[in-house]
């Protein structure tokens, strides 16, 4: 099972307000395809203990949260259910937008007793569905671990293992039983790269997002895309949040002491080009001045101010949000 580092710290210094999740890193392609595939069991449709919501609403927030943060690149990807199997959106080109609206099609408030648990069986069911899409692929199990009747669960994820190859199956836990921990932990276990994380971590902590994208998602890379911070609107003074995620920046910099490093500020397309480009290096400055507080030497760090940025769609909220950022990497 892989545990989270931080080899690529991925955030983004944005101003104006609070994002639904932490914005899409760059990162070089690790994967071609994903599915998300969610137990929508009984067990799932009783309320976690610690966010008092049925464990499907918390499923769904941090499946939103995720979908938010990956890259914008070219994957192919999907939504499936489980106990019982239904196709939400079918694997194909990832579209962030539909898959949200996919997502949000995932409903609580079933019936608990009568809808039994037959993962096994159902992932048995998708190996056709498995062998078809493009590799190295991503299987990602969104259940609590509980499996009443069939075939067992970690013994049909044997048989992926054995029958796919170039496939990794990560898990986002919601197990609150011996037997769920037991079981999502054994098929974690299966294989090295496997990720388990769990639900409520995604569905509070922009942090647990990001290492869970980088590490499914992405390649190792040198590029630090400072994560959800914000700053009054109109502003680059850093707030408590932003000194919080400059301190582990600051911590990566300097572990690597041999390598330059770039400052490079963004705005969205809001006002003037001038302004902007003020505003960018002014953002991209206040960062600078941070880590030299850090014991970052000033001459490892080159300062740009890129002004306005279209790389997200400016003409949404979140887009514009998105857009106001300061990226960091090593030349």
């Amino acid at each position: 099972m892989k545990s989270f580092h931080l080899l690529v710290l991925a955030t983004a210094l944005v101003l104006g307000y609070a994002a639904v999740a932490a914005a899409a890193p760059l990162c070089n392609k690790k994967i071609e395809s994903f599915d998300f595939v969610v137990d929508y069991s009984g067990s799932m449709m009783v309320q976690h203990k610690q966010l008092k919501q049925d464990k499907i609403i918390v499923a769904k927030t941090a499946l939103t949260r995720v979908n938010a943060a990956i890259p914008a690149l070219d994957y192919n990807g999907g939504l499936h259910t489980m106990s019982p199997n239904s196709t939400l959106i079918p694997q194909g080109q990832w579209d962030r937008t539909s898959l949200a609206a996919g997502i949000k099609k995932l409903r609580s408030g079933f019936q608990i007793f009568g809808r039994m648990t037959t993962m096994g069986d159902s992932i048995q069911k998708y190996e056709p569905f498995l062998s078809s899409i493009k590799r190295d692929a991503a299987l990602i199990l969104v259940t609590d671990g509980d499996n009443n009747r069939g075939t067992d669960l970690v013994e049909v994820a044997r048989q992926v293992y054995a029958s796919q190859r170039n496939l990794v199956i990560h898990i986002i836990s919601l197990a609150d039983t011996k037997n769920g921990e037991a079981t999502v932990k054994a098929i974690a276990a299966m294989n090295p790269s496997s990720v388990l994380v769990r639900a409520e971590e995604l569905a509070t902590s922009d942090a647990a997002v990001e290492r869970f994208v980088l590490s499914v998602f992405c390649r190792d890379a040198d590029v630090i895309v400072l994560r959800g911070v914000n700053f009054a609107f109109n502003a680059y003074t850093l707030d408590n949040k932003a000194i919080a995620i400059l301190n582990e920046a600051a911590s990566l910099i300097k572990a690597n002491p041999n390598r330059q490093v770039r400052l490079t500020g963004w705005t969205d397309y809001i006002g003037s080009d001038a302004y902007n480009q003020k505003l960018s290096q002014n953002r991209a400055s206040a960062v600078n001045g941070y880590l030299s507080k850090q014991d970052v030497p000033s001459s490892r760090l080159t300062v740009i101010g890129k002004g306005k940025s279209y790389k997200y769609d400016n003409k949404t909220e979140e887009g514009r949000h998105m857009n106001r950022r300061t990226e960091v990497s090593f030349d």
